[in-house]
């Protein structure tokens, strides 16, 4: 039989061709219409879409709508968007603290009661599957020209050995050498005094002071209260011994610039209740900090601006999860703030040398392995752009067991319009390692986002060139990523950009949730200011375009760690591989939870087997997405499965 066209075929023909022809023969303005039609049409096309996969926006009712900064994957399936006051003045004053739960079968939101801003906090996944949630925001920065009182860091000293002193808020410091007075508005505990012995003779040296550090300010406006110089201070309402033994030195007290301030509240988020539970507050309060869980399920803080606005002086503290409790290390490591800390199959810790921004550009850069135990640290040579690592993406590729990183793209420090294309790659096996990069980006990209899909390739997308996307330099692409031949495959574009306080979520569907962006301008010639994209994107991969994919239709809920389990399926002839996938838990680009453990399969008739590595460091306890692949590479929906 001869083939005749569909009418709806004929239609599209005949449409495109008008539109092509009216654009040819009236400007610019009708050929831009007739490509954007065209472009539309093509990229809808099941060939297009089973070589590109496919971006669709999330339907978001308003009233769910916020300005997510962090985003995590539960074992419920549900996805948990936290926006805290959302960079947004105004919600911080008037504490507006918003969460939303989303559940990726139903489309079903849910607002969820948020009790303090959460807003640039860390977070982990725990072992019992809850979700760890560390720090935020006390006060958001002031710029310099919106400073009214003269304020800064006093350290106080406590030469008293035998016992802390606590301070109230309110507390006054007055300056021996300029007569200025300063207030605090917080308490604060200044340590009691180390006595320091001869290690030969034993004989009694010296007392070391206590410390403790406060935030100041000026009781009033104007720069007549800034001071210039060091000056020590006394301290009002003290008596006895303490008026001698306790005592402040502050450097300059100015009308500079304040950067935002950190909380020490902490929160487990119950996926079963669907609710925030208060636990144990941290020793120093964070934002901006990391929360990377360790071998025995235990979770490290790291970094974060403190109460006063400065880097945490490397007093990492660690949580346990049975206890509810922190714990100060006891050893002194700096980092600048959101670092990307990984845990190694040995129990130490990999620094890829990927951060957020805030922090000394001379202190904390250098990537390297860290040995918790004796706070050694090893440098790893050869990265390159060493100086624009800020912004940049951290992925531990796929399978977890070889170790290999990579990192991707990133800025220099601070406000830089520097910005990197590399891929670096480390091998953490081989006996002296070292960076070499990888296959790169076509141009310079902060910010990108990375996901592990379960096919092991990496969604890399979004970013901008320039600092939160200046000058319209948001980067509207999207790339696959083949950790075995080291190429990066274009695919389809997103068609929103993203930059600062945006993310990437792995769906147990296979699908990649994309959120965020907080442009700095919303023109190319940076005159508008930005707003907040609260718009999120979903990505379909090439594979989910496919005729069928294989299932796995019963098996166990919990598998022990080197144990074997037996799951059903009708595909089992077809399929070659299976993993562990840990669930996201996302900020700023930066997401040490991801992994992508390989598993041991066997096939029998209508089941697989699967077995799980003994290394507890390799596979922490927690709940994972059990992915099997076919022999073309198409994966299952995730299975929930938990490791104990």
């Amino acid at each position: 039989m001869k083939y005749r066209p569909s009418r709806r075929t004929r239609r599209m023909a005949i449409s495109t061709a008008v539109v092509l022809a009216l654009a040819g023969a009236n400007g610019p303005w009708l050929y831009r219409f007739g490509t954007e039609h065209y472009h539309d049409y093509k990229i809808n096309q099941a060939g297009y879409k089973a070589d590109n996969g496919h971006w669709d926006f999330l339907d978001v009712p308003s009233e769910f709508r916020i300005n997510t900064i962090h985003a995590a994957l539960l074992h419920t399936g549900k996805v948990l968007l936290v926006a805290g006051s959302g960079n947004n003045q105004k919600n911080f004053d008037a504490k507006s603290f918003r969460s939303v739960l989303w559940d990726p079968k139903t489309n079903v939101f849910k607002n969820i009661p948020t009790p303090k801003d959460m807003f640039c906090a860390g977070h982990t996944q725990l072992p019992d599957g809850k979700l760890l949630i560390a720090g935020g925001t006390r006060r958001y920065e002031k710029l310099k020209g919106d400073v009214t009182k003269a304020g800064g860091l006093m350290i106080v000293h406590n030469e008293d050995p035998d016992k802390p002193v606590t301070l109230p808020a309110g507390t006054r410091f007055t300056g021996k050498g300029n007569g200025k007075t300063f207030v605090t508005k917080d308490p604060v505990l200044v340590e009691k005094a180390t006595k320091v012995f001869d290690e030969k003779t034993g004989a009694f040296l010296r007392n070391d002071p206590g410390y403790g550090r406060i935030y100041v300010e000026a009781e009033k406006s104007g720069t007549q209260y800034e001071t210039g110089a060091e000056d020590n201070y006394r301290v009002e309402g003290l008596t006895g011994s303490d008026t001698h033994n306790v005592y402040g030195i502050a450097q300059k007290l100015a009308l500079d610039k304040k950067d935002f301030q950190g909380i020490r509240e902490a929160f487990e988020f119950d996926p079963v209740a669907e609710k925030y539970i208060t636990v144990d507050p941290m020793h120093e309060a964070r934002w901006y900090p990391t929360l990377t869980t360790l071998e025995d399920g235990k979770v490290l803080a790291l970094s974060g601006l403190d109460e006063i606005g400065q880097i945490v002086p490397g007093k990492d503290e660690i949580y346990d999860p049975e206890t509810k409790e922190w714990k100060y290390t006891g050893i002194v490591r700096k980092f600048p703030t959101y670092p990307a800390v990984f845990l190694l199959d040995d129990g130490k810790l990999f620094y890829s040398g990927s951060n957020a921004g805030y922090g000394p550009a001379d202190v904390g850069r250098d990537p390297g392995v860290w040995d918790l135990a004796t706070n050694r640290f090893t440098k790893i040579p050869g990265l390159s752009d060493p100086d624009k690592m800020e912004t940049s993406a951290t992925v531990r590729l796929p399978p977890a067991q070889d170790e290999k990183f990579m990192v991707i793209g990133g800025g220099g420090v601070g406000e830089s319009e520097k910005s990197s294309e590399k891929s670096r790659l480390v091998d953490l096996k081989d006996p002296d390692p070292k960076f070499e990069d990888g296959a790169s980006l076509d141009e310079g990209t902060r910010y990108p986002s990375a996901s592990l899909l379960p096919d092991d390739s990496v969604l890399v997308t979004g970013g901008s060139n320039d600092y939160r996307g200046r000058s319209d330099s948001n980067v509207l692409q999207a790339r696959l990523y083949d950790a075995k031949t080291d190429t990066y495959q274009r695919v389809a574009d997103p068609a929103v950009g993203r930059n600062y306080h945006s993310g990437s979520v792995l769906l147990p569907d296979g699908r990649v949730m994309i959120f965020g962006s907080d442009s700095l301008y919303a023109d190319k010639a940076n005159t508008r200011p930005g707003t907040f994209e609260q718009r999120i994107e979903i990505y379909t991969p090439p594979y989910l375009y496919r005729d069928a994919r294989p299932e796995l239709t019963a098996g166990p809920k919990k598998i022990e760690r080197g144990s074997t389990a037996v799951f059903t399926t009708n595909h089992a002839s077809s399929i070659t591989s299976a993993k562990l996938m840990r669930p996201s838990a996302v900020t700023h680009v930066t997401d040490t939870d991801q992994r992508s453990v390989a598993l041991d399969l066997k096939r029998t008739d209508g089941a697989i087997s699967v077995t799980v590595p003994k290394n507890r460091a390799l596979v922490p306890s927690g709940w994972y997405m059990l992915f099997v692949t076919d022999d073309r590479g198409t994966p299952s929906e995730g299975t929930w499965v938990e490791v104990p």
